[in-house]
């Protein structure tokens, strides 16, 4: 099948981003949200992106204008109904994407294929929400999604192999480069990600070094863009938490285990660069300062 209409539920960050990339890769996009406020304010993102990639050279006028043309807002999930594809990208709390799948199956046809953003959550237990497990995968896209290449394809053991194929070749159709896994907590990057950033919050609350040392070091001695504790403020205390909670749960070792200096900054609200502070102090953003920890 196809893949020619799309449907987004969520219209933030990720959402918004899902959006556009589906839009340029020449698909009829609805993206729905709870409020019209909300659906605004991501087709605000929208149009900035794309006319930023226009004055960059990297996307026509032309292009700019039919893609934003196969894309429109919606607060209600009934203009979902005809979709080939939906993929969720709503909060990260199960009871929530439960209530929506429940919705969503009742609404759509049997062949209309079901995807979730999730980073961390289980995409075996969201299918059991519908009676399409064979027609329930990951899409899990990365942050800012206009930009970053990279596209998870999460199966689980009901997921037909022909859908799962059609998902591979959907995120190529978008411009992405697909890799294959499977529905084991953390997938491929949070896998491994997680654990490396924990293990330097550790480095800090040891002593091995500061803040602004183990950043350094991984970024001229490893050729990383930034370092951990830059890229944990980046992601948000609270979201590096969270996710490791449910990965320790699943695995019950210490390496996915949220080290005691995250959990406390996370308590107090120093959730990184949304908050203002994290690892850093983001008072001059232009210039953040390492904050004294230990």
């Amino acid at each position: 099948m196809a893949i020619e209409k799309v449907g987004v539920v969520g219209c933030g960050l990720m959402g918004s981003g899902i959006a556009q990339v589906a839009a340029q890769g020449g698909c009829t996009v609805v993206v729905r949200e709870v409020s019209q406020q909300v659906i605004d304010k991501g087709l605000q993102s929208i149009d900035k992106n794309l006319q930023r990639m226009v004055d960059k050279g990297t996307l026509t006028s032309d292009a700019r204008d039919q893609a934003r043309a196969r894309l429109r807002g919606s607060t209600s999930l009934e203009d979902l109904k005809g979709c080939d594809l939906i993929i969720e990208a709503i909060i990260e709390q199960l009871p929530a994407k439960k209530e929506l799948w429940t919705a969503l199956d009742s609404l759509c046809g049997p062949a209309t294929i079901f995807c979730s953003n999730t980073s961390s959550l289980s995409i075996t237990e969201m299918a059991t929400f519908t009676k399409r497990p064979d027609r329930f995968l990951g899409l899990h896209f990365f942050n800012p999604v206009p930009v970053m290449k990279l596209v998870e394809v999460i199966r689980t053991i009901a997921t037909d192999a022909k859908v799962y194929e059609e998902m591979v070749a959907f995120a190529g159709k978008v411009g992405k480069t697909p890799v294959r896994t499977s529905d084991r907590t953390g997938f491929i990057v949070n896998r491994l990600l997680v654990p490396y950033l924990l293990d330097a919050v550790r480095a800090l609350e040891e002593g091995v070094a500061s803040v602004a040392d183990i950043d350094n070091s991984m970024k001229l001695g490893c050729g990383h863009p930034m370092g951990p504790l830059t890229l944990l403020d980046f992601v948000g205390i609270d979201t590096t938490v969270y996710i490791a909670d449910i990965m320790f749960n699943e695995f019950k070792e210490k390496r996915f285990a949220a080290p005691p200096l995250l959990k406390r900054l996370a308590l107090a609200g120093w959730n990184g660069r949304k908050a203002g502070r994290g690892f850093y102090d983001y008072s001059d953003p232009a210039n953040p300062k390492p904050q004294q920890l230990t």
